[in-house]
């Protein structure tokens, strides 16, 4: 009996599971109720139950840090727990929030109004007019999709204003440029989405106007560019906007303007990322810029007057140098100072420069550790107009969490604890580095026992793109589910990642993938070499891009791993650019479409790469119907495919969830615990 494995990389475009893309379609969701059932039936049960609710309770703990931001002189946050599982607006003061149980004013109940409207609401995010920030714009997504409706909420009166900016669901952002006035970029309206699906265009939106009667003040030049934004900013008086095209998700043009639109177009390298505050800039660039004679390396930062570079200067001062393992992670204002946060070796160092008439000088942020995972940010939600308090977050994998507060760019405070929710008895923290398949030393962070069984049930996890840097952290679901029944943590920074700067990154990007993936089973044959554990007992979980990891791991690798569990993943790369926000990962990945960039992506779409009568391991495939950045066919497809050549494959899709695990502590928990169950019996964790 012959084997239907199609789509083949002989014919990728004869795919007989593209109905499977329809989101809501009657066939498609019967698929899934289908496969949700027969996931559930095989690994929920009494077992599943408990460590659910067991998992939910840690996130639902009323001591758990409630992370803030400051608007206004008040500090605002979104909590949830058992009793407000969609969210509890609120806010206080930082005098009150310094205690131990701070007093807190309720502002939005997302539960009720969810039951009132009949809703699935979540909030998003949320836009306020400064200074006084008495009005706000609130984004809510149905089931944590990205598109969001937006509504005018009073904050003084803590209700949605009546007859107030209102818009229908769609991808996009907002900004006040008076009580009167938004700045708005959506993708709502004809013709004011990219190929992406994100906004187009931006409007000036005055009160009382119809949508469609906003003035749209900047529009993409490019038919392909991803999106536009713009923010407002009022470290100057008046305000002046920025206003951003995105060519791909690395390259934009810059304009400085105001309300009117755009003026001046910036000479800068298109995939520089350029701040500023009051009359000073910062350009972090990512490839070599030559300005006359001089030439700038990659991942330099550089400083200079704003009137000045406008004049046409470019003296420019070096304010970050990078090393071959010393690399940028953010930078920001704060107080009218820039705020560097680094990776050197691994090690964080946070960086304060100071631009005067006189230069730039620098410090270093005192009473911060190197041997723990730290970020910096500023406590103000509009860092140009706050005092320079910043927050800082220290945890470990070992050592959960604390927040602590930076004024005057002194010595932290601890404000808040996080507390701890697994025992890590017999536990140690180390690091490793294993050899890849071109002789490169790939970083990895072990958690577990101090002395080595030889076949310890290890969790390994990767992500591997978009310059996106991975480091550990205190996980308490791991903890709680893994490393506390004997289990050992493994997370490795692969390529494509950004904890060793652009070069790092561009190493795992377009045909690097397949490099990167080469990382990962490299990681995973070292924990084997240092007599860890075997392949057999090898787990391992990637989402989003490291989807496509796990999947190549379940093609290229399958001898080195026990099990796999593939989240929200990208895996069709013939068709990725067709789904959803697709489009807009082409400076990442390459064009399908394009032959010669198909040529490599074909070398990691385990879509079409996947084959009958391989060693493949148990996959669980999840998803989320809500997730409309990575839509769901992939996912469903591929389990489709695999199923059809008869491999151990199981499926689930909850409703909810956006792109991520949940829109509550309670979803959150069902589906971490379903997939950590589904490794843990298939590489011999006991677990009951």
């Amino acid at each position: 009996m012959s084997i239907d494995d199609r789509p083949t990389l002989a014919a990728p475009d004869d795919d007989p599971y593209l109905w499977l893309e329809d989101i809501e379609g009657e066939r498609a969701l019967a698929f899934v109720a289908a496969q949700n059932q027969r996931t559930l039936a095989a690994f929920g049960g009494a077992g599943f139950e408990r460590d659910r609710d067991m998992l939910a309770a840690i996130f639902d703990r009323p001591d758990n840090i409630p992370f803030v931001s400051r608007r206004g002189g008040l500090l605002y946050n979104l909590w949830k727990d058992a009793a407000h599982p969609r969210g509890l607006w609120r806010r206080t003061t930082l005098a009150e929030f310094r205690k131990a149980e701070p007093q807190w004013e309720e502002l939005l109940d997302l539960d009720r109004l969810a039951a009132d409207e009949g809703e699935d609401w979540a909030l998003n995010w949320v836009s306020t007019l400064p200074p006084a920030h008495g009005r706000a714009m609130l984004a809510l997504s149905r089931g944590g999709s990205d598109a969001v409706v937006l509504r005018e909420f009073d904050l003084a009166a803590k209700r949605f204003v009546a007859d107030g900016f209102t818009l229908t669901e769609a991808k996009g952002g907002v900004d006040w440029l008076d009580q009167d006035t938004l700045l708005l970029a959506s993708a709502f309206g004809q013709g004011m989405a990219t190929p992406s699906g994100y906004a187009r265009t931006m409007r000036l939106w005055r009160r009382g106007e119809p949508i469609e009667a906003a003035k749209v003040i900047f529009a993409a030049e490019n038919s392909q560019s991803v999106w536009v934004r713009a923010g407002i900013d009022r470290s100057v008086t008046p305000a002046r906007v920025w206003f951003t095209e995105g060519l791909d998700f690395f390259n934009h043009h810059l304009w400085l303007g105001d309300a009117s639109g755009a003026g001046i177009k910036l000479d800068l390298p298109t995939d520089c990322w350029m701040t500023a505050d009051g009359n000073f800039m910062a350009v972090k660039l990512r490839q070599p810029w030559t300005v006359g004679d001089v030439t700038h390396g990659a991942d330099v930062v550089l400083g200079i007057r704003l009137s000045a570079f406008l004049d046409g200067a470019r003296d420019f001062v070096r304010v970050f140098e990078p090393g071959p393992r010393r690399a940028l992670q953010g930078l920001c204002w704060a107080g009218g100072r820039l705020v560097l946060s680094i990776l050197d070796e691994l090690k964080p160092q946070s960086e304060v420069w100071t631009p005067s008439a006189q230069g730039w000088s620098c410090q270093r942020l005192p009473g911060l550790p190197e041997l723990a995972t730290v970020n910096v940010w500023p406590l103000d939600a509009y860092e140009l107009t706050g005092n320079g308090d910043l927050l800082a977050s220290i945890q470990d994998p070992l050592t959960p969490p604390s927040l602590q507060l930076i004024e005057g760019f002194g010595a932290p405070a601890v404000l808040k604890q996080a507390p701890r929710t697994f025992t890590a008895e017999g536990c140690v923290v180390t690091r490793h580095e294993a050899i890849s398949v071109d002789g490169v030393g790939i970083p990895y962070t072990l958690t577990g026992p101090a002395r080595p069984t030889g076949d310890a049930p290890v969790y390994m996890s990767a992500y591997g793109g978009f310059g996106h840097s991975i480091r550990p952290v205190y996980n308490a679901a791991l903890g709680k589910l893994w490393l506390e029944r004997g289990g050992t943590v493994v997370e490795a920074n692969i390529r494509g990642g950004g904890e060793f700067g652009t070069a790092w990154h561009d190493a795992g990007r377009f045909a690097g993938k397949r490099l990167a993936h080469d990382d990962f089973a490299a990681v995973a044959a070292d924990l084997v070499r240092r007599g860890v554990t075997v392949p057999k007992r090898i787990a391992a979980q990637g989402g989003s891009n490291g989807g496509i990891l796990i999947t190549n791991m379940l093609v290229r690798y399958p001898e080195r791993f026990g099990a796999l569990f593939c989240t929200i993943p990208l895996i069709d790369m013939r068709r990725y650019t067709k789904l959803l926000a697709g489009a807009s990962w082409i400076a990442e990945y390459g064009d399908p479409d394009k032959d010669e960039d198909w040529g490599w992506l074909q070398t990691y779409s385990a879509y079409h790469m996947a084959q009958p009568g391989q060693p493949y391991p148990p996959i669980l495939i999840a998803t989320t119907r809500r997730d409309d950045r990575v839509h769901p066919g992939h996912a469903r497809k591929m389990t489709a495919k695999l199923q059809a050549m008869g491999y151990d494959t199981s499926f689930y899709e909850p409703a909810a969830g956006g792109h991520g695990y949940g829109t509550d502590n309670r979803e959150r928990a069902s589906f971490i615990t379903l997939g950590t169950r589904f490794l843990a019996r298939h590489v011999g964790l006991e677990m009951d």
